[in-house]
């Protein structure tokens, strides 16, 4: 079993340089990746929030191993927020991709837009949580003003910021999306696959300015990175995905929220040791 990562960060709504907000963790039976939900307001933000859940979520992995990953989850979120006085609806977030292995079998939880992508036998398996993606948008918002030219700056902040609050609206709600915040429940709204270890050769977990490349600019297909993957590496797929939004820097072909969003991809390879 081998695990690699390839991280590198993207650019704050200033469109400067600034740390990473994704997390990734690797474990000797699991791997944690978190992603941060960039803040529009000052304070704590999603780069925090995933710093401190991911040491809750790594305390009880290794602590209870075969605990249900919801219940680590919801216990997680529950301790992050009695710590920290964070209240829901009013805090900061993070999405969650979680994989544990065992002798038997490779389990998956996704909440929010970090997937997994697990290879069988049977091929190329998704597990995604698509319910942000399939939120109904209002109006052009700032979408609209990236793809009339308008470019980044201080308007498109404020169209952001805007947009934010729409969707703040409808975090971990029924008819919304979830996301791990302040309540213990959202763990149990997660999305989560199970497949036989021995039928698993690898297994992806990536941020969503990784997966954006499929998802969102179309560059490939996940077959297609798993192939990057193994012929290039990690690294690859980031350079792919980061070529083509600096070939689109005033965000008129794929309007998002900056230019660039942090990267983070974790593979998995669970081919025995030939060695």
């Amino acid at each position: 079993m081998k695990i690699d990562i390839a991280e590198q960060p993207g650019v704050g709504l200033d469109g400067q340089p600034r740390p990473s907000e994704d997390v990734v963790v690797p474990l000797p039976n699991a791997v944690v990746l978190l992603d941060g939900a960039t803040s529009t307001r000052p304070g704590r933000g999603g780069g925090w929030y995933a710093r401190v859940l991911a040491g809750h979520l790594v305390a009880r992995l290794t602590g209870y191993p075969t605990m249900d990953l919801a219940d680590l989850l919801a216990a997680a979120i529950h301790a992050v927020a009695r710590e920290h006085d964070l209240v829901p609806g009013d805090s900061p977030s993070s999405t969650v991709a979680l994989v544990r292995w065992s002798a038997e079998t490779v389990e998956g939880l996704v909440l929010a837009d970090s997937p997994v992508v697990a290879v069988t036998g049977g091929g190329t398996t998704l597990l995604a949580d698509h319910r942000l993606a399939a939120l109904p948008r209002r109006g052009g918002g700032y979408r609209g003003r990236l793809r009339a030219g308008a470019g980044y700056g201080e308007e498109h902040v404020a169209a952001l910021r805007a947009a934010a609050a729409q969707v703040g609206e409808l975090r971990n709600t029924e008819g919304g999306f979830w996301v791990a915040e302040a309540d213990p429940d959202a763990a149990y709204q997660a999305v989560r696959a199970s497949w036989p270890r021995a039928a698993t050769s690898l297994v992806l977990l990536a941020s969503d300015g990784v997966s954006c490349g499929v998802d969102d600019y179309g560059l490939f297909d996940w077959p297609a990175v798993v192939e990057l993957v193994r012929t290039r590496g990690p690294q690859a797929v980031l350079d792919e995905v980061r070529a083509a939004e600096e070939s689109d820097r005033d965000g008129r072909r794929w309007p998002r929220p900056k230019v660039h969003d942090d990267q983070a991809l974790a593979v998995v390879d669970l081919t025995p040791d030939q060695g």
